[in-house]
């Protein structure tokens, strides 16, 4: 721990406060923390409405040419009510059952023939990201049309991830101008963004900005490309 830090330390001790995260890092294009609690079982962690309602506003058009929407990491249901409220048929699956109604089943254990949909939207486990793995079974063993995922915004930037981005390269990148508060606890020390692969489209990955009142995404989209 740096001097600094371990002052900030002495100093919310003395106030009563709780201390925040100090990034002391970048491992794998992810931020690592000093006092950074310890992950969730399963990597669960239920997504605010916010992050979905965004992404709704923004790709809801090209959802609903899809007849069905997958959520294989549907967890307590959070994403899933968030979709179904503005009119999409969701498949929900998870491994675990977190009493949302939803399939119980690994998401590796579908295969091509077997995905209830050619469309996914999901918060992911990172951990499977960060391998590759979530996105080669998407996009390569079942060959979806359109999968979005709720990643750390650093994602793309790790070394190791080069060839499965030249390999995989989304459509788009919705940048989030805030900070999700998966835990619930405050001070949260990520930025997340959304990925979107689209078979539709054609060319490099468009970096959009996405802002945390949903309604206001029509006025707020605007940026360059992210080129491979």
């Amino acid at each position: 721990m740096t001097r600094a830090a371990a002052s900030a330390r002495g100093l919310f001790r003395a106030t009563g406060k709780a201390a925040h995260p100090v990034l002391t890092g970048i491992a794998d294009g992810v931020g690592v923390y000093d006092d950074a609690p310890a992950r969730e079982t399963d990597d669960f962690y239920p997504t605010p409405p916010e992050p979905t309602r965004a992404l709704l506003a923004a790709e809801r058009a090209r959802l609903r040419d899809f007849g069905t929407v997958w959520e294989p990491a549907a967890g307590d249901g959070a994403m899933v009510r968030e979709m179904q409220a503005v009119g999409l048929t969701v498949a929900a699956s998870d491994l675990v059952d977190r009493g949302c109604g939803a399939v119980i089943r690994s998401f590796y254990h579908y295969g091509r023939a077997e995905a209830p949909a050619r469309a996914l939207v999901t918060n992911p486990p990172f951990k499977e990201c960060n391998t590759g793995d979530w996105i080669r079974h998407a996009m390569g063993v079942l060959a979806l049309d359109y999968m979005a995922l709720l990643l750390p915004m650093g994602w793309p930037a790790a070394a190791s991830r080069a060839g499965l981005w030249a390999e995989f390269t989304p459509a788009r990148m919705y940048l989030m101008r805030w900070r999700v508060d998966f835990t619930g606890k405050g001070a949260p020390p990520m930025v997340n963004a959304w990925f979107v692969w689209d078979r539709a489209h054609e060319g490099p990955c468009h970096m959009l900005m996405m802002d945390k009142a949903d309604a206001r995404q029509g006025q707020l989209f605007g940026g360059g490309a992210c080129e491979r």
